[in-house]
């Protein structure tokens, strides 16, 4: 198997040799690796990506050796989808600015362009056979699945819009069994099991319907499928027999479960964590697996779930309290990003470095959210970002009637969209918070989506339901740059100079905008993209924004760090301060 895990305080890709329960280390980058795979001739392969997210596939023989190209005479560009057939014919998805590039050939060899399309789209499968590939759009698209030959011939399109529901390509069966790709089907509030044949076109199985997002792989026997259901914070796992047309249970140890996949002869492996346990994998046969990464001693902590009743249900908490001192606590709404994930039962660092320094982490799965239905993800009753802010106050009034966390000690903390809700919330409610930090935030949508990647300008048009020039004042409604004049409250930007999904320009223009209203913030830059793979900066990020946090909520000046299970390392970043 192959595994990332840290390396020095990067990220790296690993090998694992079960027989001899030894691991190997494959990649070697300074700005570390996070892309791995492993084909059915056991070759590893890894995206060699730069700042921007701009690479290529290479691969090498499990036991080590030459680094080689995985097709040779395929352009740069960023990662979007990677298949390999046990006859070592290997099938990239490369994206070029505004348009995907599909490549096929011989493992190591000259890779042919199968087709060439415009926009983001994912190669999501390729037959056991190398017959025959998969495209995915988004979900929601008239052509959200393609299939089609390797010589580029369309064999289907299937479409996710209108009355069809949104689809998703999952991935064909092993080899050896009738071809069948699996899908989920999103239909009136529900996801359902689908499959495709060339016999059968698309069916959808309305024996195989959950209330909640769910993901599936097949079961090596290609007449089952495994499902790993996210639902309200936590895993759930089901077996779905398609000859029996029945959905079972299967057992699961309460938390989440980051990846699940099941093995010849019944064996099934998992990847676990929750709150108090960071990731570890099991095998149900009892097959030896890596050791990860831990923390010394117990984590600290105790876990709540909390809801807090709102205009389209009640919205979901995990809170997260301190073992010493009383409520009220200091405490830090922790804003997951997404819009379209969710915060988990699931060991996280960050939460771990607050509680051991005496706040309450709050972690709210605000409308958009994943993990509570399509209902729910697709709520957006006072626009977008306004929504969610909402809904953070919500449970921040809540929690407060409570007496659970302190109102004149709390702040905010997020990254990426959850950066840009805490701007949008300083913004919109000022002197609700007294504190913010936002980790490579939209801080202007209209200037993020004139130079975002492909993908996420597509996302920003679902969203608003178009680009800034067709409705300018959605754009503009939901921009924290036009609330930066009512920013009252200390706040903490930290961006970066290569970040392509959250561009640097538009984060400098909102810098300038707090300046010129004279509001108080500090910045820290760091030399990296949007997705950094070095601990070393995480590590950075984490001591600024704790102790930033710990001096405007407590008033209270460190010499030393927090306390904090992050590894050590050398990274590279530059500060500023303007109060």
């Amino acid at each position: 198997m192959v595994f990332t895990a840290d390396a020095d305080g990067r990220c790296e890709v690993f090998t694992w040799d079960a027989g001899t329960r030894r691991a190997r280390r494959v990649t070697d980058r300074p700005g570390g690796t996070l892309h791995g795979a492993i084909d059915a001739d056991a070759h590893v392969w890894w995206f060699a990506e730069d700042a921007r997210g701009v690479g290529h596939w290479r691969f090498q023989p499990f036991t080590g050796g030459s680094d080689l190209p995985g097709l040779t005479g395929v352009p740069d560009g960023t990662a979007r989808g990677l298949a390999v057939t046990g006859g070592a014919t290997a099938a990239v998805g490369i994206g070029l600015d505004d348009s995907t590039t599909v490549r096929v050939g011989p493992r190591g060899g000259p890779g042919r362009e199968v087709t060439r399309v415009d926009g983001a789209v994912s190669l999501t499968g390729l037959t056991p056979a190398g017959d025959l590939l998969v495209l995915s759009r988004a979900a929601d698209s008239p052509r959200a699945v393609t299939l089609l030959t390797t010589t580029g011939a369309e064999v289907a399109v299937l479409p996710g819009d209108g009355p069809h529901g949104r689809l998703w390509a999952l991935g064909f069966t092993p080899a050896g069994v009738h071809t069948t790709l699996l899908l989920v089907r999103e239909h009136e509030d529900r996801y359902l099991l689908a499959t495709w044949t060339a016999a059968t076109g698309a069916l959808t199985h309305a024996w195989c319907a959950l209330d909640t997002q769910f993901t599936a792989r097949w079961y090596p026997d290609g007449r089952s499928a495994l499902i790993r259901q996210d639902r309200h914070g936590r895993s759930l796992l089901h077996r779905a027999d398609f000859a029996r047309r029945t959905l079972e249970p299967v057992p699961a140890p309460p938390g989440t479960l980051l990846d699940a996949a099941p093995h010849p002869g019944g064996d099934l492996h998992t990847l676990w964590t929750d709150s108090s346990h960071p990731p570890r994998m099991t095998s149900t046969a009892g097959t030896p697996l890596p050791p990860l990464g831990t923390v010394e001693g117990r984590v600290p902590g105790t876990l709540r779930d909390l809801r807090t009743p709102g205009p389209d249900g009640p919205v979901h908490t995990l809170l997260s309290l301190p073992e010493s001192g009383r409520a009220p606590y200091p405490a830090v709404f922790l804003v997951h990003g997404g819009p379209a994930d969710h915060d988990r039962d699931a060991y996280d660092g960050t939460v771990h470095s607050l509680v051991a320094s005496g706040f309450a982490v709050v972690r709210v799965n605000y409308r958009g959210s994943t993990g509570y239905g399509p209902r729910w993800q697709r709520a957006h009753r006072v626009g977008v970002g306004h929504t969610q802010v909402a809904d953070l106050a919500a449970v921040h009034a809540d929690l407060t009637a409570r007496r659970l966390i302190r109102p004149d000690a709390t702040g905010l903390w997020g990254s990426s969209w959850g950066g840009y809700l805490v701007l949008l919330a300083l913004g919109t409610r000022p002197g609700l918070w007294r504190a913010g930090v936002a980790v490579k935030p939209v801080a202007d949508y209209a200037a993020a989506h004139a130079v975002a990647t492909p993908a996420l300008r597509a996302l920003d048009e679902r969203l608003f339901g178009g680009t800034p020039g067709q409705v300018p004042d959605a754009y503009a409604h939901s921009s924290p740059i036009r609330y930066a004049d009512r920013v009252r409250d200390p706040l903490l930007v930290v961006a970066a100079t290569h970040d392509t999904k959250c561009p640097a320009a538009q984060v400098r223009s909102y810098l300038a905008a707090l300046d010129e209203a004279g509001a108080r913030h500090e910045s820290l830059w760091l030399d990296t993209g949007h997705d950094g793979y070095d601990g070393a900066d995480h590590v950075n990020v984490l001591r600024r924004a704790v102790l930033f946090l710990d001096q405007r909520l407590r008033g209270t000046t460190r010499t030393t760090p927090p306390r904090r299970p992050a590894p050590s390392g050398a990274g590279s970043a530059h500060h500023t301060v303007k109060h």
